[in-house]
């Protein structure tokens, strides 16, 4: 089962063709699925890694009007960021096991990853607009 999932991605990689061929509006047989799936993930990390710099360079100005022995505010963020991401793979590994050893596994490990990453670049958006 896993074999012919790394044979599909192996072949994505291999021809982008390949990839410009899955219509995600009409996807149908779980390997065009889980590949939509994924590029949802892709998306909305990109999404997140833009929100996440937004926010970084908000924490940083912060940091810069405090004395040296104040700052942290560009630390903490970035803690918190990098617990964020270990919680959210830790959780989708988890959901992801609803459908554990089938060929729909990875599928919903992305759809997860993308709900939880949407609702975190959410979060960080609220706190540059907060501020």
């Amino acid at each position: 089962m896993r074999l012919a999932w790394l044979g599909f991605l192996a072949a994505l990689t291999a021809s982008p063709a390949a990839a410009q061929d899955v219509d995600c509006a009409n996807a149908e047989v779980q390997m065009e699925l889980t590949f939509c799936a994924e590029q949802d993930w892709l998306a909305a990390d990109a999404d997140l890694n833009a929100a996440y710099g937004v926010a970084r360079k908000l924490m940083q100005s912060i940091d810069a009007d405090l004395e040296a022995s104040q700052r942290g505010a560009a630390d903490y963020l970035r803690d918190g960021q990098r617990a964020w991401v270990t919680f959210r793979d830790a959780t989708c590994a988890a959901e992801g096991y609803t459908m554990h050893g089938g060929s729909a596994e990875p599928m919903v490990i992305y759809v997860c990853r993308a709900r939880l990453t949407e609702q975190r670049t959410a979060d960080l958006e609220a706190m540059a607009e907060e501020y």
